[in-house]
């Protein structure tokens, strides 16, 4: 798989409308959910209780965060596009995020994308990015919606 690389604000543009690219599938595993549980200080039996899940549990397993799910977005980000020089990238905001369905220990996931809105604002780039987190084998995206980025070319 190839990455979308990206050197300066009209090479952005002409993707407008766009499909940017799907990123590698990843696996969801109770070692990295124990741990964001540890970093979160969120540890819920859903999440971290394996013996719990399986009996009490709808999904008979744990199941990660969502916000485990929605903190993968800059890894899974990173493999579908390279942007060069620039000075800075900047996370700005999370516009109609919805959690479609749970991620099941041991489900693979991986992001789709599609570049939304582009504007230059005084030479920041305002980049609105489509995403879908999809789980493989289910219909319904685990994460949707639209992640804003600002990109300060050189």
């Amino acid at each position: 798989m190839s990455k979308l690389v990206i050197n300066s604000y009209d090479e952005f543009a002409a993707y407008l409308g766009e499909e940017l690219g799907t990123s590698e599938w990843l696996q969801i595993d109770q070692e990295r959910i124990n741990m964001f549980a540890d970093a979160t200080l969120d540890h819920q039996w859903i999440h971290v209780d394996v013996e719990r899940a399986k009996t009490e549990s709808q999904f008979q397993s744990t199941i990660a965060h969502g916000y485990l799910t929605l903190s993968l977005l800059p890894y899974l980000w990173e493999q579908i596009i390279e942007v060069n020089n620039i000075k800075m990238l900047v996370n700005y905001g999370m516009d109609k995020m919805r959690f479609g369905q749970a991620v099941v220990t041991g489900s693979r996931v991986r992001l789709v994308t599609k570049l939304h809105a582009i504007a230059n604002l005084r030479g920041v780039c305002k980049t609105e990015i489509e995403f879908k987190i999809e789980i493989e084998g289910q219909r319904k995206p685990a994460l949707e919606g639209i992640a804003t980025f600002l990109y300060y070319f050189n």
